[in-house]
């Protein structure tokens, strides 16, 4: 009966992380998680604003979005600094997947957001319950990186009409570049200034301001590091008071406007069956991309501090977020990069912290949103634009170019296609891209011929290193699991190989020492080599299998009708048949 207690308590624990760190909660932690929770706050009000905007939403629903999902992952979530909100790239995709449906009044628009969130967040509560992070795998690092460089392009490049004051639209980068030409006659000086002070400022921040507080002020470099980052602040503060007192709406200027003050309003958006059908599949790419993001940063910061994050409890921890969201008039979020590695930074010791952060949100939603009425959007686009341009990474197409042609292809694609089609379409592509490369190298396996390095028990390649052979027989080393995609054309080069000494060769050695897997087409590819090898009076012999390997092969006729043996090492193989070798070359001379 304990030992079954024991085991409900372990479960409850790993599905509510919680009740784990909970229980050990003291005041060092609190202590630390406040801190925190007061700086990611300060940075959080600005970023939920600036990425609404980003969405095409109105700047409350930034606001909302940033509430409750942190609390709902403090209480699922195993990683102690991950603060979730929205990000940039969500975002991005978000208004991506609503543009399309010519949704007619703002209220239909965030209702949709609403439901985007929802259906993000079953999604990853089933992959969750499923067990499915392994589904992440199949985004590499190329594409996510070739991806996430082009959504930071085609972000910023979306930001700069608000930059200009212009009114200007598209989905592509050629579509946002061609409007913002036709409209720069519309040019709002005024906007101009403001947009491009807040930008120079924020730069500088970025870049300067730490220096300067470490160096002259005498901060600590971790402190001022952290009040660097929260830098956009001073930008709203400043650029909302100067378009107060010079009264800048009159002249052009555009404004956040008024943002309702209250709690997020709470309940089910409303479910239409069409609408849910045209999001399903921006849904999933929104789950999968947030879930890699999301983890990605996790684990970082969880190895920094020796911790260990658990995969599939983030699924569910991110889809009880958004799920949260959607119940909140938010919109899809994901854990953020900046304000994780300033939770971290700043002292966060448990998840504790984002429930803090939310419950300083709900402070500032309940008290602070009618300063926000004079904020110019000019400085929400440039916190974006500031923000975006730290992911893009071009370096990565010179990199890959110079280690893997196929890397760089599916990163090209990625980026071309997201930048001219379209988000969904460049990811969507790049993953298609990466698994038909990968099929394509996986169907062309290297087989290499070995011989025995002199003076030790190694084989190696005989092309590339000074090895011991014997004409009677030939070992070929497969590098690649086998299956239907490779089969045939292990057959030919095997085949190849020994037409070209077939009067001297008695025996082919195959070693299995790099063959992980041979499902039922090689092994009927297999079943041929031997026959093949058997007309020609060829013994074909296989070295080094694999365990796994061995007990799919037991379950055939294969093993029975091989005409050779199976040796537990190469050495063991290259001295038996050299041995043998010898034997059948003495006994005719004995005659």
């Amino acid at each position: 009966m304990l030992s079954e207690s024991l085991g409900k308590s372990e479960r409850l624990q790993r599905s509510l992380p919680v009740l784990d760190w909970g229980r050990r909660y003291d005041r060092d932690q609190l202590s630390g998680d406040l801190t925190a929770a007061l700086i990611v706050t300060i940075m959080l009000i600005p970023q939920s604003l600036a990425y609404a905007l980003l969405a095409g939403l109105p700047a409350e629903v930034g606001l909302y979005a940033s509430i409750l999902p942190l609390v709902f992952y403090a209480l699922f979530g195993t990683s102690r600094a991950l603060a979730v909100g929205p990000v940039a790239v969500v975002s991005l995709m978000t208004a991506s997947a609503l543009a399309p449906l010519e949704l007619q009044t703002l209220s239909e628009y965030t209702t949709a957001a609403a439901v985007l969130a929802l259906l993000s967040g079953l999604i990853l509560l089933g992959m969750g319950i499923l067990r499915l992070g392994v589904v992440a795998n199949f985004l590499s690092h190329p594409v996510i990186a070739g991806f996430i460089t082009a959504s930071g392009i085609l972000i910023a490049a979306s930001q700069l009409k608000h930059i200009l004051g212009v009114t200007a639209h598209g989905h592509t980068l050629p579509e946002v570049l061609t409007s913002i030409w036709h409209e720069l006659p519309n040019l709002n000086w005024p906007t101009l200034i403001i947009g491009v002070a807040a930008l120079s400022f924020l730069f500088w921040v970025r870049k300067g301001m730490a220096r300067v507080l470490v160096s002259k002020l005498g901060f600590e470099p971790g402190l001022a590091a952290t009040i660097a980052r929260v830098g956009p602040v001073f930008a709203i503060v400043g650029t909302t008071l100067v378009t107060w007192l010079l009264n800048l709406p009159g002249a052009g200027v555009k404004v956040v406007g008024e943002v309702p003050t209250g709690l997020p309003p709470l309940g089910l958006p409303t479910i239409d069956f069409a609408l849910l059908g045209a999001l399903v599949g921006p849904a999933v790419l929104i789950s999968v991309i947030g879930y890699v993001e999301s983890v990605s940063v996790a684990q970082t910061l969880a190895a920094k501090r020796k911790q260990r994050i658990e995969p599939n409890q983030e699924l569910i921890a991110l889809g009880a977020s958004n799920v949260s969201s959607a119940l909140s008039g938010g919109y899809p979020v994901t854990g953020g990069f900046a304000r994780s590695v300033v939770n971290f930074d700043a002292g966060a010791r448990t998840p504790a912290a984002g429930a803090f952060t939310a419950v300083g949100l709900l402070l500032a939603a309940l008290t602070l949103t009618p300063l926000l009425y004079f904020l110019p959007k000019a400085t929400l686009a440039a916190t974006i634009i500031v923000a975006v341009l730290s992911l893009v990474d071009l370096s990565i197409l010179t990199r890959s170019w110079g280690y893997s042609r196929a890397d760089f292809l599916a990163v090209l694609t990625t980026i071309m296609l997201t930048l001219l089609v379209g988000v969904e379409v460049g990811v969507a592509a790049g993953v298609g891209v990466s698994l038909l490369l990968f099929i394509w190298k996986t169907s062309r396996p290297h087989v290499a011929e070995v011989g025995l390095v002199p003076g030790s028990q190694h084989f190696r390649n005989i092309n590339r290193h000074k090895v011991l052979t014997d004409p009677s027989f030939v070992t070929l080393r497969i590098d690649e699991s086998l299956y239907f995609a490779n089969a045939r054309r292990m057959e030919d080069l095997i085949q190849a190989r020994v037409l070209q000494n077939r009067d001297e060769l008695k025996h082919v050695i195959l070693m299995f020492s790099a063959v992980n897997e041979v499902d039922f087409s090689a092994l009927e590819s297999l079943e041929a080599i031997n026959q093949r090898l058997k007309d020609m009076g060829i013994t074909m012999h296989l070295s080094e299998v694999k365990g796994p390997v061995m007990d799919r092969l037991i379950r055939s006729h294969f093993l029975e009708e091989m005409t050779g043996q199976i040796f537990l090492s190469q050495y063991e193989a290259f001295e038996r048949l050299k041995r043998v070798s010898k034997e059948q070359i003495a006994e005719p001379s004995a005659a």
